[in-house]
């Protein structure tokens, strides 16, 4: 499965993955983040269900608190 994530391609060697399984794949740990399909906001209540096709532009942003 090949993936545009936040603009660089990815390729995974899944044919189906869920949003959960990507966040999962990239290593991102931290606990606040939001996925955007193509210009689609995805609701974090279907981060485990939603299931990603091949080509899918991905964006993925974390948010850092500070001041």
């Amino acid at each position: 499965m090949k993936l545009i994530v936040n603009g660089e391609e990815k390729i995974f060697n899944k044919e189906t993955l869920t949003i959960k399984e990507l966040v999962e794949e990239l290593g991102i740990k931290v606990p606040n983040y939001a996925v955007a399909v193509g210009l689609e906001v995805i609701p974090k209540s279907e981060y485990e269900t939603y299931k990603l096709k091949d080509g899918d532009k991905v964006e993925i942003v974390t948010f850092v608190g500070g001041g």
